[in-house]
């Protein structure tokens, strides 16, 4: 499917992404752009003595890099897709590591009538490598319609 439509969309259709290796050069960086240099993510020793027992990525670094990776997906392709509209429900359900690699699967849940545009939610779930979901929301975006309608 290259690009998609509000009408597309189906409640229950299924989309997984691509994944991504989480480096220390990433919490660095995130660290540095978001000016959140808690020890937790930015200290070795600090964090080893910590329930994680080691430095742990941003919350907010594997929802961009997530969102980065359905960004790829070929449903965001062409005219349809017009903007990122929230974000519902986040959930961070395990810590990810320096090194853990994450994708995120998307189930389409809900989609409501918006004038010219629609409203598509999906659930959005971020697994890591031994696919443990670490991060759950729902997406809200909007997508044109076909036809526009008023």
């Amino acid at each position: 499917m290259k690009g998609l439509y509000f009408e597309d969309a189906r409640n229950g259709e299924r989309f997984t992404t691509l994944s991504r290796t989480i480096t220390e050069a990433d919490i660095v960086d995130f660290a540095r752009i978001s000016g959140d240099f808690s020890p937790l993510h930015t200290d070795k020793a600090y964090a080893e003595k910590t329930r994680f027992r080691g430095r742990i990525a941003h919350g907010l670094l594997s929802l961009a890099v997530a969102s980065g990776l359905c960004s790829r997906l070929d449903i965001f392709d062409g005219p349809g897709f017009v903007a990122f509209y929230g974000v519902e429900h986040l959930r961070f359900t395990k810590p990810v590591m320096m090194g853990d690699t994450i994708a995120a699967k998307l189930t389409i849940t809900e989609k409501s009538n918006r004038g010219e545009l629609g409203l598509i939610t999906f659930k959005n779930e971020v697994v890591n490598q031994r696919d443990e979901t670490v991060l759950v929301c729902d997406l809200l975006l909007l997508f044109s319609r076909r036809e526009p309608r008023s």
